[in-house]
């Protein structure tokens, strides 16, 4: 890093130090005798699970001891997980979100009612003048504790990228995040990222990070967890961060894998049948990509509820792959998905059925933006803005706000919890992991590796 702007960075660290007030500690609340940490925790599991329904277009309610700010906030998964929560259990309260992606920030005003800023992150971490917009543009509220989450885009470490010029500046964006996070001075900060974060190649930008969180003071833990253990119906294996300046636990499994929620759980009430590129007539988000008759082709040859594309079916280069290994190559593409399974990981080309098992369990398309939003665990009036691409995009680089409302449940009992040291470590996260996370998945969905 230039020394200019080293300089310049340690000059806002102070000055945004200088200014910062210690919030009021929270009330341990009681209600007919339960404390509040456990209610949190309770109230946090069962809207995971889809108990009670509730939807995140709820404001805020005024009687909230918690900020939170969104950093990298896309198009609102974090965000709208807390605002779930808070609309069982009066607790957070949306106090500012800052995305480069206009239309992500569109998505997060309409759903959320708060106007995201639009910058670029390490502007901000650089530019006085930045900084003090970005500090404009949050709404605290005074004697309010606060929680900065964030997800810095994660195609950098990706198991998927192709090397790429300018890598290293993407994966900046990870120590900027943690820049804008400790100025801040939270109570606690929480990012979300792809497990190849954690690989050989990826580890010094993590651990870069979170250097400069442990010389602000805090405490950082790091475990990487499969979503669906929380609710959410797919297998989507994140890492999971929490720094806070107390010993504090991390999250825990709710669900064994016999309880995953499936793909019918999740929109199998949705419209039996529309047709590739029209939108169904009651909701405009579900609608799929208009398939060429070759690609319905294809997929009308995969047998139904989970079937795989025969050897000799597909585009000719498949086939000639086929031909020269002896079986299949790309096994899950043009696959179905199953209904009485979790999903595979939904990513942002999920939209195309050559792009991996994104084909539905019966009909002969790929999946719709909204069933893709409701298998990444969205409320169902989650609405998106931008084109057709981009509202997949969305969806696929989010947070499921379920897990992200179990979450805030959990912060929210560490929170008021007292700790002299911090539980189970065995757990966590303390050196790379090797030099691919996604080797690992089949044997952990096997149960031949435990995380």
């Amino acid at each position: 890093m230039p020394n200019s702007i080293r300089k310049r960075r340690n000059n806002l660290d102070r000055a945004s130090s200088s200014k910062s007030t210690k919030p009021c500690p929270l009330l341990k609340v009681q209600k007919n005798g339960v404390p509040l940490g456990q209610r949190a925790l309770a109230t946090g599991r069962r809207i995971a699970l889809g108990k009670p329904k509730v939807t995140a277009s709820r404001p805020d309610p005024e009687d909230t001891h918690i900020d939170v700010v969104d950093l990298f906030s896309g198009c609102g998964g974090m965000s709208a997980g807390f605002r779930l929560f808070t609309s069982v259990l009066s607790s957070y309260r949306l106090a500012g979100a800052l995305d480069i992606d206009s239309d992500a920030n569109e998505t997060y005003r309409l759903n959320l009612g708060i106007q995201p800023l639009e910058s670029d992150a390490h502007a901000i971490v650089t530019e006085r003048s930045a900084w003090k917009k970005f500090q404009g543009s949050l709404q605290r509220k005074a004697g309010n504790r606060l929680v900065v989450a964030g997800g810095p885009p994660c195609q950098g470490f990706s198991s998927h990228r192709k090397t790429i010029a300018g890598c290293d500046s993407l994966n900046s964006l990870l120590h900027d995040f943690a820049c804008m996070a400790t100025r801040l001075d939270p109570d606690a900060i929480i990012f979300e990222n792809v497990p190849e974060l954690l690989t050989e190649r990826s580890w010094p930008f993590y651990q870069n990070a979170t250097d400069l969180l442990r010389q602000h003071g805090y405490l950082v833990r790091t475990r990487i967890y499969n979503f669906a253990d929380f609710g959410v119906p797919q297998e989507r294996f994140r890492s999971l961060t929490v720094a806070m300046r107390k010993p504090f636990s991390m999250p825990h499994r709710i669900l064994a894998r016999s309880e995953y929620r499936t793909v019918r759980q999740a929109i199998g009430h949705l419209s039996p049948m529309i047709t590739p590129g029209m939108p169904d007539a009651r909701d405009p988000i579900h609608v799929t990509a208009r398939h060429r008759p070759s690609t319905v082709a294809t997929m009308a040859a995969v047998p139904k509820n989970g079937g795989r594309r025969p050897l000799d079916i597909g585009p000719e280069c498949l086939r000639q792959l086929a031909v020269r290994n002896g079986r299949t190559g790309y096994d899950d593409v043009y696959g179905r998905l199953w209904w009485d399974r979790p999903a595979v990981t939904i990513t942002g080309h999920s939209r195309n059925p050559a792009s991996g098992r994104f084909v539905h369990p019966e009909q002969d398309r790929g999946l719709s933006v909204r069933e893709a939003a409701l298998l990444q665990g969205f409320p169902p009036d989650y609405t998106f803005a931008g084109s057709f691409d981009s509202q997949f995009m969305q969806v696929g680089n989010a947070v499921p706000p379920s897990f992200a409302a179990y979450l805030a449940g959990h912060i929210l009992s560490e929170l008021i919890t007292e700790r002299h040291e911090s539980p189970e470590l065995n757990g966590d996260i303390v050196s790379s992991v090797g030099t691919s996370f996604s080797r690992l998945i089949a044997g952990i969905k096997r149960g031949f590796i435990e995380l």
